[in-house]
């Protein structure tokens, strides 16, 4: 096992010297210590990840559960239950299905670059760009310029 078997366990202190070992939280763990601080499930048995928030380790559920996010969709104001998974824009929380392009209707998942720009979600094909502020700004003014002659 090599350098392996001199670390020691995070959760019991002892030598691991088993043949499997978990890396979380900047330490290493035995399979059986690493469980969830609510529920004490062992983390290595039901998933790849855990979650930390405020001193204890938890499974996705006991995260959800505890820290949740819930409240309305900002694009449909439906409620979001706190065991869905959500998509987030500055303060703002999505449903996953309502996190679309508002040009294009596209949906934007994990990695996909995107801009909130007054309180609207674009894909980057479709983003605003200044100019085009400009041109809008300038057309609204030359708009009320006119319809205020006119009167």
């Amino acid at each position: 096992m090599g350098a392996l078997a001199w670390k020691r366990c995070v959760g019991c202190g002892c030598k691991i010297s088993d043949r499997f070992l978990l890396f979380a939280l900047d330490g290493y763990w035995h399979c059986h210590c690493l469980k969830c601080s609510c529920c004490q499930a062992q983390l290595a048995e039901i998933g790849s990840s855990c979650f930390t928030k405020r001193g204890l380790i938890l499974c996705k559920s006991d995260y959800i559960r505890l820290f949740g996010h819930s409240g309305a969709c900002r694009a449909c104001s439906k409620s979001i239950p706190a065991n869905e998974m959500v998509m987030r824009a500055q303060d703002n929380v999505f449903h996953v299905k309502c996190f679309v392009c508002s040009v294009c209707h596209n949906q934007l998942v994990p990695g996909d670059r995107f801009h909130y720009t007054n309180g609207k979600l674009y894909c980057e094909q479709d983003r605003p760009t200044a100019s085009a502020h400009r041109c809008d700004h300038l057309d609204s003014l030359r708009e009320h310029n006119i319809s205020e002659q006119k009167s």
